[in-house]
């Protein structure tokens, strides 16, 4: 019970994040125009549900190998920058809302997340955050799934109800920021605790992963600016 509390709280806030500005939680606006908010909700719950509970076996599977749990916990800490880094430069849908469905509200929403949700960046997050508290899987399945439907709750009131376009860049840059961080923390851990590594060369390690960090979020907030101008540009023409 201990160990719970944390990770359930540490999960919440990690897939609000990573939801802000995801694909899953634009499909969740998208299906919102088409049916019912609580219906979107439902189908979004047992989506996630059925798809974290996947992401949390995986993640306390990898933990039982300990003859790699050194770099378990180094790769889990750097992920967290790489999930930052995608939430800068966020996700489009690719028509996965305009597909025709032969099933009931529930049942098109609960598919189509499910699927979207394979390999995206909420569910990586999933495994790593259950490879960070191997203890505590019903914790972590609780508190992704509640995040899950925080952010689409939020998407669909901000985007629908109030018409109002969602992910705005500050939400992108904040929620990135705040993933960021966690990876350095992560990192810093992993170096100390797991590594045995010597401040100096931990401080070193972070110096050098700042700098590649700097670099990638500058080129990648350069090529959507890119993409954007030329998107103005095709429009005005």
């Amino acid at each position: 019970m201990g160990s719970m509390l944390p990770a359930f709280l540490f999960s919440v806030g990690a897939v609000v994040l990573a939801e802000m500005g995801d694909k899953t939680q634009l499909l969740a606006m998208a299906f919102a125009t088409k049916y019912k908010a609580s219906k979107v909700m439902l189908g979004v719950f047992i989506a996630t549900v059925l798809n974290h509970a996947l992401a949390v076996a995986v993640g306390n599977f990898i933990t039982r190998f300990q003859s790699i749990q050194i770099w378990i916990q180094v790769i889990a800490a750097v992920s967290f920058i790489f999930f930052g880094l995608w939430t800068i430069r966020g996700d489009k849908l690719d028509g996965e809302d305009q597909k025709p469905s032969r099933f009931g509200p529930i049942l098109t929403v609960g598919i189509a997340f499910f699927i979207a949700e394979m390999g995206d960046k909420t569910q990586l997050a999933t495994i790593a955050i259950a490879t960070k508290f191997p203890a505590a899987p019903v914790g972590i399945l609780m508190g992704t799934t509640t995040g899950m439907l925080i952010a689409d709750g939020i998407g669909i009131i901000i985007g629908v109800v109030l018409c109002k376009r969602i992910p705005e860049r500050t939400v992108k840059l904040v929620s990135a920021a705040a993933f960021i961080l966690f990876g350095f923390i992560g990192s810093y851990q992993a170096a100390r605790d797991a590594l045995g590594l010597s401040i100096p060369i931990t401080l070193l390690i972070l110096a050098v992963l700042a700098v590649a960090t700097g670099f990638a979020a500058y080129f990648i907030i350069k090529k959507d600016h890119a993409a954007q101008k030329a998107e103005t540009v095709n429009t005005a023409e």
